[in-house]
């Protein structure tokens, strides 16, 4: 039976594991490492996030994430030896149309180029269709980030148009890329390991861009 696509989806968001990387649903206890993430510049103009935030309001999004069914956030940790290397996010949960929003960010050179992006998004992938039942997932890319869109479509996700001038940086206009994959389309390395859901110790031991 297919799972129903309800408002409280994502209740029982599970342990995503891989080879390289193990995702986890984002809790407080990556409090310290997720502000050394968000204080990278690079990691704001890839994300064209503007704003700031406050040691107290990260500490807060973080400790409400176990409490939102309609979205599933985890914390991308390398497998070795649990380093914390970034977030991924299923939002925007639409469920007359079985669609959601994906994003992902990593930070620092722990991250870059040893394939962790790719691993996480093809586990996202793998638990959004053969697991949560979904049919569409969406996500847009600046143009400036080609490495981030070439990482995407490795995993499945075609261009479908561009928002022209979306983002405004440093007094500059810059396009985003508008891509998606479906249910039905093929997704090169499909398969991720589940693990029973790791929601069950509570808001007080769980934590974790929208």
């Amino acid at each position: 039976m297919a799972p129903v696509i309800g408002p409280a989806l994502f209740r029982d968001q599970p342990v995503l594991t891989g080879e390289l990387v193990r995702l986890e649903p984002l809790t407080a206890s990556v409090l310290e490492d997720y502000l050394l993430g968000l204080a990278d510049p690079e990691l704001s103009r890839l994300t064209g996030s503007h704003g700031s935030l406050d040691r107290e309001q990260v500490r807060q999004w973080l400790s409400t994430r176990a409490q939102q069914h309609d979205r599933a956030d985890w914390a991308v940790l390398r497998r070795s030896d649990g380093a914390f290397l970034g977030e991924a996010v299923l939002n925007d949960l639409d469920t007359d149309n079985a669609s959601v929003n994906y994003r992902i960010w990593l930070a620092g050179p722990l991250a870059f180029g040893k394939g962790h992006g790719t691993e996480a998004t093809r586990l996202v992938l793998d638990y959004a269709f053969d697991v949560a039942g979904l049919h569409r997932v969406s996500l847009g890319v600046f143009e400036f980030n080609p490495r981030a869109r070439r990482v995407y479509e490795k995993c499945g996700f075609q261009l479908e148009g561009r928002l022209r001038h979306a983002l405004r940086w440093d007094g500059q206009w810059h396009d985003e890329f508008v891509m998606s994959v479906l249910s039905t389309d093929p997704r090169p390395g499909a398969g991720a390991d589940l693990e029973a859901p790791a929601r069950e110790a509570g808001p007080a031991d769980a934590q974790e861009q929208s």
